[in-house]
């Protein structure tokens, strides 16, 4: 037991409490064998602001060594009074193999250094001692290490509507897509010929209206209404037949839209499935460089203008055309003088139509990228709700919404300025070009070059045509909108995935071994990271391997390749002797099955779920893969196997998800099955159920590759392969034989993961057996309550005195 005086030397004058942290001390021994020490800071408040000590163990003794503060530096600086032997630890090896060096380079340090290991010289002056400090600033965050510079280097080619392509394009380019865009309606073209023969029906229609008006005028004002003609008939039979014809135009005018909208429907749902499937056949690259929310908006939003421009857009400018060219036809046969006032107004107005379609083309991009943006955050934030409201996040989460929203205002409010300002402009020329006609009008009228009635119809017509020149202006601005938005589908479109999923030699079996050989790999996204350097390994046919490593090592990663989501940098992955990069991906992946680290479930029922890679399996392999999954718990569920999951299956634990995605994996009896932390989200009792029907299946024929860190999981494997963070296989075998070795890979990666992972701050030895720590702390709370106990009778006492004064 250590003495009171060891325990009052170890706090500090004031009283102060503060932690202390150690980790077990055998006997000493040199680095990287048995029974070396592992040492551990006492903690950051040993220096203090008043002179403190710290505890050393040499020889199985406890000594105390205190800190003296030189009156000439600032607090922080502390000198030592003896010169202490600065012992490195396997922690602090753990702490380098975690860095990235090879395991070998670790276990070669370490044993060279323990085989002449002097004591470090300690400052002797302030000014050392300042020195040391000043060339060792203390941190204010993380600091960026070579890695994370190489990481900046990253490669977005894979993403869509890249911001430095933007204004590449030129007039030729837009030409091509709105013709692109007219073609997406080829397959209704029928539909589209009754369209526009209905259109043609009733614009005729309605350009006769002005001519009627004015030979009415000019009959009724020569004669009594008993003997006007119009056409050769009476007033009465006149209008009793133009009713007629303008009711048929009515109809033409109904069927022309219910043809348009059936055909707008078509498009925009035949629009969407092909890029829904495009979407689906891209490669992880493509995913890795592009947000959910972003594909979403593109599905849905865009679609939807692409569709309405190319059908109702396009039949109100084919309206707005013929219409405007009928009514200056019917001008220029009524007035050709009056005709040419309008003519003058002709070219500001086609000028501004051109410079405002131009906007309008790339602002209805910018909102759209926006919109997609704003579906991107409300799709992560909404599906993730939970952890934001856990950590209190509803504010910063509605500003980040909120502030998106207010980009897609401006955006919204620079492109209602700049069309009041066109349709203003605009709509005054054509007020001014009328009042112009009406002006020279009058002096005809007045002069006898024209009838009253013939007046009316041509200012009639000329509204007629201004009315459609508005209309193509604003047919033309929707057309651009719909350009705008057929941009980023066609992007998607355009797209060819990098694995192609369909092509390649089809896959009938996956037994065999597979052999990675000399696989290099980095991420497409980050191709300066590499995480596999020549990596080289066979897994035997039939057998239950486990990948171990530390975090980064690569180990999922190894799945992804296997599963083509990438294809390697270079070297070949083999099974059963065959380059996989030749096999077709779909049949390949049919024979593999996975269960990953966080189980992902689809909205739907629990036998939906089950059978997901394989929706014909009878009624009878989705209860037994359910069963060997240990999902007995779908009996204490009122519907069963009908039972709803709920959206990402929202409706079950962890455990539950894990388990239904076993039981996934199971039904396809795969060649191949890999485990990544499959147990990960199991309590005990469900892990050990799990695991027996794991060990089932491992009896059979099927290889598995298990990804984990539970040491059930490890011991169960034939062979451990383990890697490094260098990307390469640091060390392979058996549990047995890998264990027996305290200076393997595997062994110091277990001693880290069993000590949680934490490294200390070694600053100076200070060792002592684990039984005298314990000893020592609750000795130390016990006078620290005594000591409570004996302020709070002082302070009674003294109150007991007080009381008579006052």
């Amino acid at each position: 037991m250590v003495s009171g005086a060891v325990r009052r030397a170890l706090l500090p004058s004031s009283g102060a409490n503060f932690g202390f942290f150690f980790k077990q001390a055998p006997a000493p021994g040199h680095l990287g064998q048995p029974g070396a020490n592992v040492s551990h800071a006492l903690g950051q408040r040993a220096f203090g602001t008043t002179p403190n000590r710290f505890v050393q163990q040499h020889d199985g003794r406890l000594t105390i060594r205190s800190l003296s503060r030189q009156t000439t530096t600032s607090a922080s600086h502390w000198q030592p009074r003896a010169h202490l032997a600065q012992w490195d630890s396997p922690v602090a090896i753990l702490r380098q193999f975690s860095a990235g060096r090879t395991l070998r380079e670790q276990q070669n340090t370490s044993v060279g250094k323990s085989n002449d290991i002097l004591p470090a010289k300690q400052p002797s002056t302030v000014s050392e001692v300042a020195a040391i400090n000043d060339a060792q600033p203390p941190s204010t965050g993380f600091e960026k290490s070579e890695r994370a510079r190489q990481a900046a280097q990253v490669n977005y080619s894979a993403r869509l509507s890249k911001d430095k392509d933007k204004n590449k394009k030129n007039l030729s380019g837009s030409r091509s897509e709105v013709v692109r865009l007219l073609k997406l309606a080829r397959p209704e073209l029928k539909f589209l010929g009754l369209a526009l023969l209905l259109l043609l029906m009733s614009s005729a229609i309605t350009m006769s209206i002005p001519k009627v008006v004015g030979s009415v005028m000019d009959a009724a004002s020569k004669k009594s209404l008993d003997d006007a003609k119009v056409f050769g008939l009476s007033l009465y039979q006149f209008f009793g037949v133009f009713a007629c014809v303008l009711t048929m135009g009515a109809c033409a005018n109904f069927g022309r839209i219910i043809t348009l909208r059936l055909i707008g429907e078509r498009v925009v749902a035949r629009l969407r499935s092909s890029l829904y499937k495009r979407t689906y056949l891209q490669d992880a690259e493509f995913f890795d460089a592009n947000r959910t929310g972003d594909l979403i908006s593109r599905l849905s939003a865009d679609s939807i203008i692409v569709g309405k421009s190319i059908t109702q857009n396009l039949s109100d400018g084919l309206r707005s055309l013929i219409s405007g060219v009928a009514g200056i036809t019917a001008m220029a046969f009524i007035s050709p003088g009056l005709t040419s006032v309008m003519f003058v107004a002709l070219p500001f107005i086609g000028t501004l139509s051109f410079g405002y379609a131009r906007f309008i083309r790339r602002i209805s991009r910018d909102i759209q990228k926006n919109v997609g943006t704003l579906t991107k955050i409300a799709e992560e934030r909404l599906s993730n709700v939970k952890t934001s409201q856990a950590f209190n996040g509803e504010r910063q989460e509605l500003h980040r919404y909120n502030g998106q929203i207010r980009r897609i205002f401006n955006l919204g409010m620079k492109d209602a300025l700049y069309t009041a300002s066109f349709f203003g402009a605009t709509g005054w020329m054509g007020n001014m070009t009328i009042l112009a006609m009406l002006w020279f009008g009058g002096g005809y009228v007045a002069s006898g070059a024209l009838s009253l009635g013939d007046l009316t119809s041509f200012m009639m017509y000329a509204a007629f045509a201004g009315s459609s020149m508005s209309g193509l202006s604003g047919f033309f601005t929707e057309l651009m909108k719909g350009v705008g938005a057929a941009t980023r589908l066609f992007e998607l479109q355009d797209r060819d995935p990098g694995i192609p999923p369909t092509k390649g030699i089809r896959v009938k079996s996956a037994q065999g071994p597979v052999t990675f050989d000399k696989v290099s790999f980095a991420y497409p996204t980050r191709p300066a990271v590499p995480i596999f350097n020549e990596l080289n390994f066979t897994i035997p046919s039939g057998s239950n391997v486990c990948i171990v490593g530390p975090s980064g090592g690569g180990k999922s990663t190894v799945a992804s390749l296997l599963l083509r989501f990438y294809n390697p940098t270079s070297g070949v992955i083999y099974i059963n002797g065959i380059d996989i990069t030749t096999m077709n991906v779909k049949s390949l992946r049919r024979r593999i099955g996975v269960v990953s680290q966080e189980p992902v479930l689809f909205s739907g029922s629990i036998r939906d779920n089950i059978a997901y890679g394989r929706p014909e399996a009878p009624e009878s392999e989705i209860f037994k893969a359910a069963q060997e999954a240990n999902c007995q718990f779908i009996k204490d569920f009122p519907d069963g196997m009908d039972t709803q999951v709920g959206p990402r299956g929202a409706q079950l634990s962890g455990g539950q998800k894990q388990r239904i995605a076993i039981a996934r994996a199971l039904l396809l009896n795969p060649d191949i099955l890999i485990l990544d932390e499959a147990t990960s989200a199991l309590d005990a009792e469900s892990e050990t159920l799990v695991n027996s029907a794991l060990v089932k299946l491992l009896r059979s024929h099927s290889t598995t590759i298990s990804i984990a860190h539970r040491l059930s999981t490890i011991k169960r494997s034939d062979q451990i392969i383990v890697l490094s963070n260098q990307g390469t296989v640091a060390e392979m075998g058996s549990y047995s034989a890998l264990s027996a070795n305290p200076n393997s890979a595997f062994s110091k990666l277990m001693e880290w993961q069993m000590s949680g992972g934490e490294v200390p701050q070694v600053e100076t030895p200070r060792h002592i057996p684990i039984d005298e720590v314990q000893a020592l702390d609750e000795e130390m709370e016990g006078e620290q309550h005594e000591e409570q106990h004996d302020e709070d009778e002082a302070e009674a006492n003294q109150e007991e005195k007080e009381k008579p004064r006052n």
